[in-house]
C-alpha cells in the first residue's frame, strides 16, 4: 500500500512539473463574445480599465463610458502564449469607449460668439463685459455644450474669446446708432443721412422751372432768406470746390459719397476751402446774391451721379 500511495505521489508530482512546464494559467478575455486576449489577473486588469479608460484624464473630457462588459475565463494556456494586456486596454479604448466633451459658449442676443474650455473663463469674459458696458444693455449668457467629436471643440484663449464678444457688441452698437440716425434723419439720399436744412426760407424757384434769367430750366431749388444768413450743408463729406463760378456767384460743392453731391450757390461769403471734411450742420457760406442773382437766397443743387435731382424729393 505504502508503494502504491509513493508511485501515485510521484506521478502525480510529475504531471504537476509537466503542466507547469507545458502551461500557465491566465485569463482570457472575450468582447462581445470573440476572444481578443489573455490577461495575467483578472483584479488588477479591472482596475486599470477603471483608472486608464473610465478615469481618464484629458482636457474638455466630461465623463467616459465603456459600451461593452468584458468576459473573463480562467483557464490554463500554453506557456508560450503571449499575455496581450495593453493590446486589448488599446482595443478597449478605441473601439469600445465614448467620450464625451464639454465646452462652454458666451453668448449674444442668443448667438454664439466665442468658445472657451472652462466655465469659470466664461464667467470672468461676462463679468468683465458687463462691468465694462454697465450703462448699456447687454444681453451675455453663458452655454453649456456636448460633443462627442473632439474636432468640434475649438476654443479661444480667454483674451481672444473676449476680443470676438466686444467686437460683436461694437457692431452692434454702430447699427444701432445708425438706426437711430436713419429714423431722425430728414431724408436719405441714396444711403446719405440728411440731418439737417441748409437754410430756413420761402421757396421762390422750384427744380425744373423755366425763367427769363437763364437758358435751361432750373437745376435746383431757390430757398429766399436774409442776406448774411448761414449756410449749413446738410450731411457730412468733403468740400470739392470752394469759389466764384460764373452765374452761380460764390459756389460750395460738396462730396457726400455713394454719388452725392450738394452745391450751393449765390453765397456773399465761402467759409470753408476744396479738401475741407465738413460735419452735417456746419456753416460753410453765408447767403448772398452774387452770380446770376436778383436778390439773395440760396441756390441749392443735389446730384446723384453727376446728374442733377429734385431737391424738393427730399427737403422742404
Amino acid at each position: 500500500m505504502t508503494i502504491v500511495l509513493e508511485t501515485i505521489i510521484f506521478w502525480f508530482v510529475v504531471a504537476i512539473a509537466i503542466i507547469n512546464i507545458k502551461y500557465k494559467p491566465a485569463y482570457e478575455v472575450k468582447i462581445e463574445g470573440e476572444t481578443v486576449g489573455y490577461i495575467f489577473d483578472e483584479t488588477s486588469f479591472k482596475n486599470r480599465i477603471q483608472e486608464e479608460i473610465i478615469n481618464q484624464d484629458g482636457k474638455n473630457i466630461e465623463y467616459v463610458s465603456l459600451n461593452v462588459v468584458p468576459e473573463y475565463k480562467k483557464q490554463l494556456v500554453a506557456r508560450n502564449t503571449a499575455l496581450k494586456e495593453e493590446d486589448i486596454l488599446e482595443k478597449l479604448k478605441t473601439e469600445y469607449t465614448t467620450i464625451t466633451y464639454k465646452y462652454f459658449i458666451v453668448a449674444l442676443n442668443d448667438e454664439e460668439k466665442a468658445y472657451v474650455d472652462t466655465i469659470e473663463e466664461a464667467e470672468e469674459i461676462v463679468d468683465k463685459i458687463k462691468s465694462e458696458y454697465q450703462n448699456d444693455e447687454i444681453n451675455l449668457q453663458i452655454l453649456t455644450k456636448y460633443t462627442q467629436n473632439q474636432l468640434e471643440i475649438n476654443c479661444d484663449t480667454i483674451e481672444v474669446a473676449e476680443r470676438n464678444v466686444i467686437s460683436q457688441i461694437e457692431e452692434i452698437k454702430i447699427k444701432e446708432k445708425e438706426e437711430e440716425e436713419r429714423k431722425n434723419a430728414l431724408a436719405i439720399i441714396n444711403e446719405i443721412k440728411v440731418s439737417v436744412l441748409p437754410v430756413t426760407g420761402k421757396i421762390t424757384s422750384r427744380y425744373g422751372e423755366s425763367s427769363n434769367l437763364r437758358r435751361s430750366t432750373h437745376t435746383g431749388t431757390d430757398i429766399a432768406c436774409s442776406a448774411g444768413t448761414d449756410i449749413k450743408v446738410i450731411a457730412k463729406g468733403k468740400v470739392t470746390f470752394a469759389a466764384y463760378s460764373g452765374s452761380y456767384g460764390n459756389l460750395v460743392k460738396i462730396d457726400h459719397g455713394n454719388g452725392v453731391e450738394t452745391w450751393y450757390g449765390h453765397c456773399s461769403k465761402i467759409n470753408v476751402k476744396a479738401g475741407q471734411e465738413v460735419e452735417a450742420g456746419d456753416v460753410i457760406a453765408l447767403v448772398g446774391s452774387t452770380g446770376n442773382s436778383t436778390g439773395p437766397h440760396l441756390h441749392l443743387e443735389i446730384r446723384i451721379n453727376g446728374k442733377t435731382v429734385n431737391p424738393q424729393d427730399y427737403l422742404y
